[in-house]
């Protein structure tokens, strides 16, 4: 189910074949990427566990809400099981409305607001987007909350993922207009969720992305994780504890605009020079991050991390979370 970029590991226990899923397992990694990259040079001690724990926090949190998923059971520290699906390449095989047991190879991106380092401000400014696309009037300032969550689509099988429309989102993903409504509909109430739980620990969550599937039944469920700090942005009192911080420290080395340049040139990603590994203060403190968090998101106590507030702190003292290059 994942690319051969993710930094989860797949183990496949039983084969998906017809209608019946088989069963797998993600193994967490302390690995990270950023920009388009695989695994970096470093790793980040007690990221796997942190980003396992919260998912599968948030698999029972959305469970008892009636969000059907693929999950299983979690396996401590850092292991997931689930209903494994088969994965179709929609450009070696077309999906239809009908087709049942296979991943959505599409990856919907919800938006509440759009803080600095969001994909949005810096496509609009380079004129990749349109305000019409999103249903706005105007550019929004860095950080404002917007009125009605965005909705967005990127795809999942490419090299480069890339984002797309809603009608290509559709025929991609093998949808007639009452399924798209139905997964629109669901990733809303997804997020209404997580948001307020974050809330209820004293976070912000900005965006996120989902994934989904559709069962043996044709049935819509979420897949892959939702709401750790990989797959969404969370603020607390404006600074990013999330994968954003990384982002920051790469991109103020120049490496997002280097990245932008070579996806622009149609360079293939295994050509692309290897980025220098992180500052050993730096792993140590983005480390506790994870942990800290963790912890406050999930309300158990397994490292006993510094408080969150005091590690975003830090961060913001040396230049990270605020989602621009310091």
């Amino acid at each position: 189910m994942p690319k051969k970029f993710s930094t989860k590991d797949l183990v496949v226990l039983k084969e998906p074949t017809g209608r019946q899923s088989g069963v797998g397992h993600f193994e967490f990694t302390d690995d990270y990427s950023v920009f388009h990259y695989g695994k970096m040079a470093n790793t980040i001690p007690g990221k796997g566990e942190a980003c396992c724990r919260i998912a599968a926090f948030n698999f029972r949190l959305l469970a008892r809400e009636g969000i059907p998923t693929h999950f299983r059971e979690f396996h401590p520290p850092r292991r997931m099981e689930f209903d494994l699906l088969k994965v179709v390449d929609p450009q070696k095989q077309a999906l239809g409305p009908t087709d049942v047991n296979h991943l959505v190879p599409l990856q919907v991106v919800f938006r509440n607001l759009v803080p600095e380092g969001s994909s949005v401000l810096r496509r609009l400014r380079l004129g990749h987007l349109a305000l019409s696309d999103i249903g706005l009037a105007q550019i929004p300032a860095p950080g404002s909350a917007l009125d009605r969550p965005i909705i967005e689509y990127t795809t999942k099988l490419e090299e480069i993922d890339r984002f797309v429309d809603r009608d290509e989102a559709a025929s991609i993903g093998g949808l007639d207009e009452k399924q798209q409504v139905e997964l629109e509909g669901r990733t809303r109430l997804i997020n209404e969720i997580l948001t307020s739980h974050a809330r209820s620990v004293g976070l912000v969550l900005a965006d996120g992305k989902l994934e989904f599937g559709r069962d043996g039944q044709g049935g819509l469920i979420l897949v892959d994780h939702a709401g750790s700090p990989d797959e969404a942005r969370l603020l607390l009192d404006g600074v990013h504890v999330d994968k954003q911080v990384l982002r920051d420290h790469y991109a103020a080395a120049g490496l997002q605009a280097q990245v932008e340049e070579w996806v622009q040139e149609g360079l293939p990603r295994s050509t692309w020079p290897v980025p220098k590994p992180l500052p050993g203060e730096v792993v140590d403190l983005v480390g506790e991050m994870y942990r800290s968090l963790c912890e406050a998101w999930t309300g158990t106590q397994v490292w006993d991390a510094q408080d969150l507030d005091r590690v975003s702190q830090r961060l913001a003292a040396i230049g990270l979370g605020r989602g621009e290059p310091h």
